[in-house]
């Protein structure tokens, strides 16, 4: 236990101080945070908004700051190059959440030219049923992905990092508004980057 914990600190620093030195980025991991607590909260209950907040705010939001905000050259706190944080993080690289995203903008598409999905769902008759249908698939593709990296750490790492990675992909939400609760006042004072210093106690 103390090896896995100490496993998920690792990881949530190293994801901080590597992929979060906007301060865009980190307000809009806020953003993002708390549209996914309320898409938790909705899973069980309304599965449609669950996928849509999930999906379309949370996870674009997110995405939006590493791809449009976050510093891609040489990181001189971490003395990292961009290629390198690439190639070294556990969880899924700008290079992967491409391949995800393609695959999520793609299911709307394909419901409509397989509404069935090969007789796996029920064809949608309306946009009621049609929207039903594109969340359940966004929803098992957002479980299989979690699923799919994590299995896959097992193997070119080791079960306790691929346990860890899932354990801070379920929890970012939480940790993330403890991070970032303050960033959007650090962006409307124009601090626009985070002075991250090379230590675990800045976490």
């Amino acid at each position: 236990m103390n090896r896995f914990l100490q496993t998920l600190e690792e990881q949530r620093w190293d994801d901080h101080r590597f992929y979060h030195h906007s301060r865009i980025n980190q307000s809009l991991h806020l953003v993002s945070a708390l549209c996914f607590l309320c898409s938790y909260a909705l899973l069980f209950t309304s599965p449609v908004a669950a996928a849509l907040i999930g999906w379309i705010l949370a996870m674009l939001s997110r995405q939006a700051g590493h791809f449009f905000f976050e510093p891609k050259g040489y990181d001189e706190v971490n003395r990292a190059t961009h290629e390198y944080k690439e190639a070294v993080k556990v969880g899924y690289n700008l290079r992967r959440k491409v391949v995800l995203l393609t695959i999520w903008a793609l299911i709307p598409v394909l419901m409509l030219v397989e509404p069935g999905l090969f007789g796996l769902l029920t064809p949608h008759s309306d946009a009621t049923t049609f929207l039903r249908n594109v969340s359940q698939l966004w929803i098992a593709l957002g479980i299989g992905a979690v699923l799919f990296r994590t299995v896959h750490l097992f193997f070119v790492k080791d079960v306790t990092s691929g346990l860890a990675w899932f354990a801070k992909i379920l929890t970012d939400p939480f940790h993330d508004i403890k991070l970032y609760y303050k960033a959007p006042l650090h962006v409307m004072r124009g601090e626009l980057i985070d002075p991250i210093v090379p230590t675990k106690a800045a976490a």
